[in-house]
């Protein structure tokens, strides 16, 4: 079978001028002489070596599972997938394909833009792409790039484990949470029991292979040999600088100047930092007396978009590019052309607080795996450089050795519900790499009793089916089905997709006229108002991206924000959810809109407490329905709007007591789970004297 997958991409193929008598076996069409200038790179690879031997493990490994373990750059996301696509072929799989999952979304894209030039294939047709809000696709894919939570999805939806018949698992280091799930998911299933013989492949950085041989049960494992070339030797600084975007802007001019060749990779923590350096070095640029044209400064992460793709496109002008990027790039991205990277060491990281039921965002150092990955970026013939932004202790007292879990840093609550939907009845049973904290769990599980998505043997309520189906997490699905109730589900749908889409702001104001500007567009009623009234503001301007820069708005996350809520309109229009006509900006929408948001975000009920700084300090229930609250959204991050939220009056205490009324104690008192206190329905119920009686 290997030598048979072999020929179908003959490695001493025709020449160029001959390409008309070789034909693509995929589309049946003569290659082009652009196929054979990629095949040439290809070869180059260092997993090109390991090809014979990875189809010969796919063909027989007994458990269905193949690992592969190498170094960031050694061509193991590009060419891997190839190999699938070609095993499936030569097997005769009339209705299978090869899936590749991602941890990134624009990591998909990207792979799938790349690998269907290298096989001459045209994208949409044989090659394809699943992101959010963008599915590129057809009858005739056989190979089929994915994000691996929309996979994790489509899974959690089925009986089986997906439509296809090679999965490839990517970028297993980064531990993401579907990623991780999936693994669990396909280990519990035991692939050789399942009806078309399917085949798992895991591709990992060196620094994961042992935790991921033991987890698989020691499956065989393809080593991809080190490039040609060596790393650079580290050039560490005597102490942490105080302002890390001027430190970074300032190494990479002096590699201008130095007039050093190749391209600059530089790594900051945060998007805003990335903005603030693009913006400083091109400015500064300009102004250096160099023999080649000024550098090229070019973003990278996800806020950009598809925009991103600009990194790897050529220069005619012979300038040198400057890719500025955080923790996006560790694994994925890999750039030929890169020579110098400057790390700046730390990454900032969303992490979930299960005992406020937030999230923060927090700055970490990077683990030594990252940092080893990023060190690998500059490894040439002769070696680049490494400029690193710390002292060599940094990294060796403060830095974890692989990073983080993010199974161990997300809030539960999605990921029990699709759990649930896979009629898993005892989610802390299922297999996890790392497993979670059991109060991570049980807090989730609270929360889905909470909000009535589960019945009283713990499973799937109806109304937590129906949460199920949105890509949104399950207290903002359950406001935007409260919505249908209260008369505003055409303001909940824009609000639903601005607080999932990417921030809409890009920085702070640059200017005093960029600041008049955006202050136009705040509402009086907080953020949540704020953020609908940008939507509007947007759509009126005709999606101008003009506009929005002098604004300061993301145009991007903007563009994914309308893509998503015509996503969820289309939906709640294929389920007969009721939907209602724009009201925005009068009293009774705005109070309409405040109840659609408390009844999902109830257990986000906070009190101001007389001498308590912090407005997120966890109080009982009946303290917080007793006295004045505020609605607080689950992540606390930068917005650039004011900072505030409207106050719930107590008088909406009887739609809410029912829901909270002594649940938390009988909570830990029940061997399983129970839906006890879960009966309200959407229905308002208006304020009444007595005071409801306390749940049985």
């Amino acid at each position: 079978m290997a030598s048979q997958l072999l020929g179908l991409a003959e490695e001493s193929g025709p020449s160029p001028g001959e390409s008309g008598l070789a034909v693509n076996p995929f589309d049946g069409l003569p290659f082009s002489s652009r196929y054979y200038e990629l095949l040439e790179q290809r070869r180059a690879l260092p997993i090109w070596a390991a090809r014979f031997i990875f189809l010969e493990q796919l063909e027989s490994s007994p458990s269905g599972v193949v690992l592969v373990s190498g170094e960031p750059g050694s061509g193991k996301s590009t060419q891997i997938p190839q190999w699938c696509a070609e095993f499936v072929l030569a097997r005769g799989f009339q209705k299978g394909q090869v899936t590749v999952t991602q941890p990134y979304p624009l990591a998909a894209l990207s792979l799938a833009l790349r690998v269907a030039d290298e096989m001459d294939l045209t994208l949409g047709h044989e090659v394809g792409y699943s992101i959010p809000q963008e599915d590129c696709t057809g009858p005739d894919t056989l190979l089929r790039f994915c994000w691996d939570r929309l996979l994790l999805q489509e899974v959690a939806s089925t009986r089986g484990t997906g439509a296809w018949d090679v999965l490839v698992l990517d970028e297993a280091q980064e531990r993401s949470v579907a990623s991780d799930l999936l693994q669990g998911l396909l280990r519990d299933a035991k692939l050789g029991n399942l009806p078309g013989d399917p085949r798992v492949i895991v591709v990992t950085d060196p620094a994961l292979e042992p935790k991921l041989q033991a987890f698989w049960g020691n499956p065989p494992i393809v080593h991809v040999p080190r490039g040609p070339g060596e790393c650079p030797t580290p050039i560490y600084r005597d102490s942490v600088p105080t302002d890390r975007v001027e430190a970074a802007c300032q190494a990479v001019l002096e590699l201008c100047q130095q007039e050093a060749p190749g391209d600059v990779l530089v790594y900051l923590p945060s998007e805003e930092e990335i903005s603030l350096c693009c913006e400083s070095l091109s400015r500064e640029a300009g102004h250096l007396a160099l023999q080649r044209p000024p550098p090229q400064v070019l973003p990278l992460h996800p806020g950009h978009g598809q925009a991103i793709q600009a990194v790897y496109q050529d220069i005619d002008s012979g300038a040198r590019k400057v890719v500025v990027t955080h923790w996006l790039a560790d694994f994925s991205f890999s750039l030929p052309s890169i020579r110098h990277v400057i790390d700046s060491g730390l990454e900032l990281r969303s992490v979930y607080n299960p005992q406020i039921r937030a999230e923060s965002q927090v700055l970490r150092p990077i683990s030594r795996c990252q940092a080893e990955a990023r060190r690998l970026r500059a490894r040439g013939v002769p070696p680049g450089s490494c400029f690193c932004l710390y002292p060599k202790s940094f990294l060796e007292l403060e830095a974890p050795p692989l990073p983080q879990p993010r199974v161990c840093e997300e809030n539960l609550s999605p990921l029990l519900l699709l759990l649930k939907r896979r009629q898993i009845a005892e989610p802390g049973e299922c297999h996890f790499l790392d497993r979670p904290a059991p109060e991570a769990l049980m807090q989730a599980l609270e929360d889905l009793d909470y909000l009535a998505a589960l019945d009283d043997d713990g499973d799937l309520s109806d109304l937590g089916v129906i949460l199920s189906e949105f890509p949104l997490p399950p207290e903002l699905a359950k406001a935007l089905l409260a919505s249908c109730e209260f008369d505003c589900v055409d303001e909940m749908l824009t609000l639903a997709a601005m607080l999932t889409a990417a921030p809409g702001f890009t920085s702070p104001p640059l200017c005093a006229e960029e600041a008049a500007l955006r202050r136009a567009l705040e509402h009086a009623d907080g953020d949540h108002s704020s953020l609908i009234q940008v939507y509007e503001a947007f759509i009126q301007s005709g999606a101008d991206k003009a506009w929005c820069q002098a604004r300061g708005l993301n145009w991007t996350a903007l563009c994914q924000a309308h893509k998503l809520r015509g996503e969820l309109l289309e939906l709640m229009q294929r389920i007969e959810l009721p939907l209602s006509q724009p009201a925005f900006g009068s009293e009774q929408n705005r109070r309409d809109l405040q109840k659609a948001l408390v009844s999902g975000y109830f257990l986000k009920l906070k009190d101001e407490m007389p001498g308590v700084d912090n407005p997120l300090v966890p109080v009982t229930v009946s303290e917080t329905l007793a006295l004045q609250h505020l609605l607080h959204y689950s992540a606390v991050v930068d917005t650039f709007l004011p900072s505030f939220t409207p106050l719930v009056p107590p008088s909406w205490r009887p739609r809410f007591q029912p829901l909270c009324n002594g649940l938390h104690e009988k909570w830990r008192e029940r061997p399983r789970l129970s839906a006890l206190g879960n009966r309200a329905t959407l229905a308002w119920e208006p304020a009444v004297a007595e005071e409801p009686s306390t749940v049985a």
